[in-house]
């Protein structure tokens, strides 16, 4: 995480969300193997780089990046019915939080809504929605294959300490 606090344009336009009491609250809840707020941040941070690189409102996409998992429903806890109605509607979620605490502009509204695409049905309208979009989901592959590797490897090491 390191890298994201080292770049002070970066942090000059998203500070004002990591230092609300509200936001930092997504550090408690597990996302991915990981904590939604770590996600929300390596999200925020590639979508900003890649969006600056193509020259595309890499603000924007920082800002909703970050605010794009911005709800406080523990996953964990439900059954799988209500985990896939959460998936679907959990862009809603956080499109209201974020215009609670926040004031969000159109462009971070159509990110944060439509970030879900196609699990949810609100199609991208912008270049930087669909990198926030793809981010996310290149995001969240690879935090899931972290995961199992990390449990393959503890499983490996059980099973050689039985050896």
């Amino acid at each position: 995480m390191k890298k994201y606090y080292e770049d002070k344009k970066y942090l000059s336009i998203v500070d004002d969300i990591l230092e609300h009491s509200e936001f930092k609250k997504l550090g408690n809840y597990i996302h991915h193997g990981g904590t939604r707020l770590d996600h929300c941040i390596r999200v925020s941070y590639h979508s900003y780089k890649v969006c600056k690189f193509f020259h595309l409102n890499s603000k924007s996409a920082a800002r909703a990046g970050l605010l794009h998992d911005f709800f406080f429903i523990d996953n964990l806890s439900l059954d799988i019915k209500t985990r896939l109605k959460v998936l679907v509607d959990h862009p809603k979620y956080a499109c209201n939080n974020a215009k609670k605490c926040f004031k969000i502009s159109k462009l971070e509204e159509d990110i944060i809504l439509s970030h879900m695409f196609p699990v949810g049905i609100r199609v991208p309208r912008r270049l930087e929605s669909w990198i926030v979009n793809l981010v996310d989901d290149f995001d969240a592959i690879n935090e899931r294959i972290i995961n199992w590797i990390k449990q393959l490897s503890s499983a490996i090491r059980i099973i050689n300490k039985q050896s």
